[in-house]
């Protein structure tokens, strides 16, 4: 058996991460899109927010897969840099997900639209987990490399979260 690699476990969770984001994506535009048409009025914050934070996991995704891959020799790449951009993102799944619940709970709901944000809500969950996860492993990669600092400005090359996890 081919001994532990984290680095491929964080690549799998990110590769995860960004799929469930253009799947949350989609529903939700369809959900707003919709919204719009139907009702000729702006589509609930709830939904505008997810669509917000789907936007924000794509671009949070790239810093966080391309920085430590190619830019581990920068100051791009600091380990408070990247756990502080988990953990807003995590902020923001979470806060988004149970809006949502919330905003479908006290609704009568039916149809395809009904299902698109039912399902957009799950999903949302989902990818919270995930980076609940993966937050809880950059929180201790922090802790495991506490004290230990750089002479230079540039950050430490074996601080990388994907090769130090």
């Amino acid at each position: 058996m081919a001994g532990f690699n984290a680095s491929m476990i964080v690549l799998a969770l990110r590769a995860t991460q960004s799929i469930l984001a253009i799947i949350i994506l989609a529903l939700t535009g369809y959900v707003a899109h919709w919204w719009t048409q139907y009702w000729r009025a702006l589509a609930p914050s709830q939904i505008n927010f997810l669509v917000f934070s789907s936007v924000w996991t794509i671009l949070a995704l790239l810093y966080l897969i391309v920085v430590p891959w190619r830019f581990s020799e920068t100051v791009a790449h600091h380990k408070f840099a990247i756990l502080g951009m988990e953990m807003l993102t995590t902020l923001f799944w979470f806060a988004g997900f149970v809006a949502l619940a919330v905003f479908l709970s006290d609704r009568v709901c039916f149809g395809h639209v009904c299902a698109a944000a039912k399902a957009a809500c799950v999903f949302a969950a989902f990818e919270w987990a995930l980076f609940a996860g993966t937050t809880a492993m950059a929180v201790l990669h922090v802790l495991r490399t506490r004290g230990r600092t750089s002479t230079s400005a540039k950050a430490d090359p074996n601080l990388n979260l994907q090769e130090g996890v």
